[in-house]
C-alpha cells in the first residue's frame, strides 16, 4: 500500500472510480511485472536470473502509470 500511495495515487489527480481503476491496474503491472525487488537481488519478477544481460547499443524509454514512472529497455 505504501509503494502505490507514494509512487503514483499522491501525484495524481484522480477523477473518478474508473480513472482510479484504470491507474492502480498498471501500477499494478508494472510493479508486479517489471520493477526491480530487493529480495530478488534487485530482478524484477519477470526476470531470469541466470541470464547475464548484456550491454545495451540502444535504450528506448516507456513511460508508464500516466508517465508517472520510465520504464528502460533495450531498442530493438
Amino acid at each position: 500500500m505504501r509503494s502505490v500511495r507514494e509512487e503514483c495515487t499522491d501525484r495524481l489527480l484522480l477523477f473518478d472510480r474508473g480513472h482510479a481503476e484504470r491507474i492502480l491496474h498498471d501500477y499494478a503491472r508494472h510493479f508486479n511485472g517489471h520493477r526491480p525487488h530487493q529480495g530478488r537481488n534487485q530482478l524484477a519478477p519477470l526476470d531470469d536470473p541466470n541470464v547475464i544481460p548484456l550491454p545495451a547499443a540502444r535504450i528506448e524509454r516507456r513511460q508508464a502509470v500516466s508517465g508517472l514512472i520510465n520504464e528502460y529497455r533495450k531498442a530493438s
